[in-house]
């Protein structure tokens, strides 16, 4: 499944054929009606992809959701700070709104980024023993 799939194995409707499933959950889109090329979509899927790896790989169902959240706040928060950049440049200062925009955007992601957790998490390598001898016992009965 990619990164940003919204549903793991665990999940009951993992069960169900993609094709009877939403583009959104199946995997196949960002978001619906959005062009998954776009620089906000390929921005977002890395962010994903970086909290995902950060939180040691697979995600729980609320873990996902918290994850995604904080990505496209990610995305919107880095599209704010080009935008600071650019009128800098220009020898302007932003608005107060957008600066306060900036600011509860930031305070919200720091909220869902606590609730995965700001400490890095190994991604669990061992095998299941179970599983393990299920592959390996084929070849040598």
């Amino acid at each position: 499944m990619p990164l940003d799939h919204p549903m793991n194995a665990t999940s009951p409707q993992a069960d169900r054929p993609a094709n009877t499933r939403s583009r959104l959950t199946n995997g196949s889109a960002m978001l619906p009606g959005t062009d998954g090329r776009s620089a906000w979509a390929r921005l977002m899927r890395d962010v994903l992809g970086s909290l995902e790896h950060h939180c040691g790989g697979e995600l729980t169902e609320v873990e996902r959701m918290t994850a995604r959240r904080a990505a496209a706040l990610e995305v919107e928060l880095c599209h704010l700070e080009a935008s600071f950049a650019a009128i800098r440049a220009e020898g302007g200062q932003p608005s107060s709104d957008a600066l306060d925009l900036y600011s509860r955007l930031a305070g919200g992601q720091r909220r869902h980024l606590e609730a995965l957790g700001t400490a890095r998490r190994a991604k669990d390598i061992v095998p299941d023993p179970l599983e393990y001898a299920a592959r390996h016992a084929g070849g040598n009965a």
